[in-house]
């Protein structure tokens, strides 16, 4: 799984502080005052442009916003992308960079396309607070600044909190939780426009750093009449953009399935091939290396992540074309990104398939057969792909109601996981999971953009995708604090793991993923490492990165940092990375595995005895 931020709207988070005497009604009101007051009472339409800079690019942004209800639309031109997003009061959407347009349903996509209309329609001058939960007051001081906070929870929408500078009673800043980060918009040089306050800048701050922050500065704006509801609509998009050669109807490539991954070759730009991993959590992008070989011009520096707890910069760059198998879509702006650390996979990864692809063909993949087949939407035939399971979007990522043990869980669908299912920490916090499940372990449960992932790992009982029950199934309760899995907006993530028990079949077009059991039981399922820890490759072996408390390699007394230099008496550099954990995952209760270890005190053997953990 990768994300990262495309810069367009300003957004916003949560913070707790000391009590004040003043009402939510009397800051409002103070607010709407300081803001023009009756100024606002004639005000239908705010059309603005802000000049943007930020994440190493600038750019423009055109937007529109109904200040009676809460509609609103960007159009964004930024570095190499540009794009849309909007909402027209009931339905939030996006017109990607590569053109193709998405209902945002999944996640909290929905809830923040609310809360920005609620704010920029100042909602909450209504005296029902425009149907918000609003309050209480609260006061606190910031770099010599005193401010009124206030909580808001509008209708539909999720929990910010606004904060009024007491002396000008002008909205200085709104911060709000999205996923795992918290967002803060800082507000400032208000100008008069018609009578009426309007910030002239925005800074949007991730807390990721510095160098990611993200500023928009007002170069014009004006009121006018309501527009038509057409303005503010999801658009209709024909992207032409893709064929497949010869006018055929599919084409299919060979895959390879390694670590539970998906890896297959493609062209960029007539070069190549390169070895790409095929992910649904992610989008069409190259590595630097990639990039450099191709000669592609890389802007930006924007922040990016995933699985892990850390943060990696993001370019972009401009893509004639990409070629996998006899498909070919053009003209494309692809991310630039390290998206894995070198040892970890054991692949040479030069790049990743995703979104974009998907979004344009119905995909199939056969894990067992190991192919993967792209076809045109009026050559896939529903009837024998499955069993239907309804999805929608979570930014880019496919969603899909089901349930774990009986609970209703929200599940983001991820072919660029290796694991069975991971839960989010707030999800399996919520339900109290971990004291349900005694028998499991605190290890990396694997390595992702940002870094590796830590969960408690152990068994589940049986969880559903729509109707699709399945059973026995490796499960992490992740135990970060940052994250992928560290938010509250999905409940649980399912990864290849779990997909290659069948041939999925992806219809983006109609948000169906189609579910059809494997004739038998594929090899290396429901398994989990018996060693111990965790390994990535390097230049003599392998090195020990994380060993779990109490599993067979902490009681050899291996060590993190030790190196791996052999396997029972075999040069472990002639043994791949992803081989070796197969085995220790595949291996026998019972069995002992001799290593010989390089480690601050020499060279020794070490005997491990490999055992069930969960």
């Amino acid at each position: 799984m990768l994300k990262f931020v495309l810069p367009t709207a300003a957004f916003i988070a949560f913070a707790s502080i000391p009590a004040s005497a003043a009402t939510p009604a009397d800051i409002l009101a103070a607010n709407r005052a300081a803001s023009g007051g009756t100024a606002w009472d004639s005000k239908l339409t705010l059309k603005a442009e802000y000049a943007y800079s930020g994440q190493g690019m600038t750019g423009a942004i055109h937007s529109a916003a109904d200040l009676k209800d809460g509609r609103w639309k960007d159009e964004y031109q930024i570095g190499p992308m540009s794009g849309s997003i909007g909402f027209d009061g009931t339905t939030a959407w996006d017109r990607d960079p590569s053109g193709t347009v998405t209902t945002q349903e999944g996640g909290e996509q929905r809830e923040q396309a609310v809360n920005e209309g609620y704010r920029r329609a100042n909602l909450w001058w209504r005296a029902d607070f425009g149907g918000a939960a609003v309050g209480p007051v609260t006061q606190t001081s910031d770099n010599g600044m005193t401010y009124d906070v206030l909580t808001v929870t509008p209708q539909h929408g999720k929990l910010f909190t606004a904060w009024f500078d007491t002396k000008t009673h002008l909205l200085s800043r709104t911060m709000q939780k999205q996923g795992a980060q918290t967002v803060t918009t800082t507000l400032s040089d208000y100008r008069a426009i018609e009578g009426a306050q309007v910030a002239g800048k925005a800074v949007v701050d991730e807390r990721r750093g510095a160098k990611y922050l993200q500023t928009f500065t007002l170069s014009k704006a004006e009121f006018g009449p309501a527009l038509s509801a057409s303005a503010y609509a999801k658009p209709i998009a024909n992207v032409a953009d893709f064929s497949i050669a010869g006018g055929a109807k599919q084409t299919t490539l060979p895959i390879q399935i390694i670590n539970n991954h998906i890896y297959g070759y493609a062209q960029v730009n007539g070069k190549g091939p390169y070895l790409f991993i095929f992910d649904t959590g992610g989008a069409n992008l190259v590595t630097p290396d990639t990039a450099r070989a191709l000669k592609l011009k890389v802007e930006g520096e924007a922040a990016g992540g995933g699985a892990g707890e850390g943060t990696v910069d993001v370019g972009f760059a401009k893509v004639e074309s990409v070629q996998v198998g006899g498909a070919t879509i053009k003209n494309q702006v692809f991310p630039v990104v390290n998206f894995l650390a070198p040892g970890v996979e054991g692949v040479d990864e030069t790049g990743m398939i995703g979104f974009e692809t998907f979004r344009r063909f119905v995909t199939r993949i056969d894990y067992a057969g190991k192919k993967l087949t792209l076809m045109r939407a009026e050559a896939f035939n529903p009837k024998e792909a499955g069993t239907p399971v309804p999805f929608v979007f979570n930014s880019s990522i496919p969603e899909v109601q089901g349930s774990f043990e009986g609970i209703p869980t929200k599940f983001d669908i991820d072919t660029g996981a290796r694991g069975e299912l991971t839960l989010t920490k707030p999800f399996a916090e919520k339900n109290n999971l971990r004291a349900k499940h005694a028998k499991g372990v605190d290890s990396v449960e694997g390595w992702g953009v940002g870094g590796p992932s830590r969960a408690y790992v152990m068994r589940g009982a049986t969880m559903t995708l729509g109707p699709v029950q399945i059973d026995d199934i490796v499960t992490g309760l992740s135990t970060q604090a940052k994250g992928a899995f560290a938010g509250a907006e999905y409940d649980g993530n399912v990864g290849s793991g779990i997909l290659k028990r069948f041939i999925v079949t992806f219809d983006y077009d109609h948000q169906i993923m189609y579910l059809k059991a494997q004739p038998k039981p594929l090899p290396d399922t429901g398994t989990h490492d018996r060693a111990g820890m965790w390994i990535n490759s390097v230049p003599q072996g392998y090195k020990i990165v994380d060993v779990t408390a109490t599993g067979p390699a902490e009681a050899a007394g291996l060590k993190g940092g030790d190196i791996i230099t052999a396997v029972n008496d075999k040069a472990a550099k002639r043994i791949p990375i992803y081989e070796m954990r197969r085995r220790l995952r595949n291996l026998a209760a019972g069995t002992v595995v001799k290593f010989t270890i390089t480690s601050e005190n020499g060279t020794h053997d070490v005997a491990v005895t490999l055992r069930d953990l969960i």
